[in-house]
């Protein structure tokens, strides 16, 4: 299995290597549950035990590692209830966020959030998943801070990191591109251009509830069996 190889350029190796593992995690290189094995990491991105053990911690922060007893850490595995539970609480804080954003944001950030989904719907076609998710993080840091609420900031960015895996989910869904594209657009006109917060927050809400749908049906495609939640 073959990762990303790490550049010793001018960012630290750690934040290199924290970035390649967190993007081949999402990208399903390693398997939900699957146990993450030091040594094998070390060779993966050529680095030392340290380094990979400073990672891991840190992943296990974002919610996408989780320490086993007996096992050690393995790739964080989602249920429906706990995804479920994830997008019911994201939906509210990000419907409020998306309120909060038409009140307050400045023109600038008006503008930000306009261009970045106007290269997200030129892009995601052909864009690799990756691509695709940091241009969807630079969405929501624009959304975030637009708000101007440290609450929101700091609880919407940790249900985010628990929720990346399920958003690579939605994200890589048949069809799902051009949905996104038009629920980001909804918020937008709604968040920027005519500063309307209620129907920011429908907007907001919408596009929570259609990726959750997408992604609950994906997860349950990869683990069938009775529905949970």
């Amino acid at each position: 299995m073959a990762g990303q190889r790490v550049r010793r350029v001018a960012a630290p190796l750690r934040t290199q290597v924290l970035e390649a593992l967190r993007q081949d995690v999402l990208a399903a290189e390693f398997e939900p549950g699957e146990r993450l094995v030091e040594a094998r990491l070390c060779a993966r991105y050529e680095v030392s035990r340290t380094v990979v053990r400073e990672v891991l911690r840190q992943l296990e922060s974002e919610g996408l590692v989780t320490t086993v007893p007996n096992r050690g850490p393995v790739v964080t595995e989602l249920t429906a209830a706990d995804a479920e539970a994830l997008f019911e609480v994201r939906g509210a804080l990000e419907g409020l966020a998306g309120a909060l954003f038409a009140e307050r944001a400045t023109a600038e950030q008006r503008e930000r959030m306009g261009k970045v989904i106007r290269r997200y719907a030129r892009t995601h076609r052909k864009a690799e998943l990756a691509e695709r998710l940091a241009m969807k993080d630079e969405f929501y840091d624009i959304l975030i801070a637009g708000a101007a609420n440290p609450v929101i900031d700091s609880t919407l960015r940790g249900i985010h990191a628990r929720v990346q895996m399920l958003r690579g989910l939605s994200l890589r869904a048949r069809g799902r591109g051009p949905e996104t594209v038009r629920e980001l657009t909804a918020i937008h006109e709604a968040a920027a251009v005519t500063a309307d917060a209620a129907a920011a927050r429908a907007a907001c809400e919408e596009h929570v509830r259609n990726a959750a749908a997408t992604a609950l049906r994906e997860l349950a495609a990869q683990h069938p069996g009775p529905h949970v939640g």
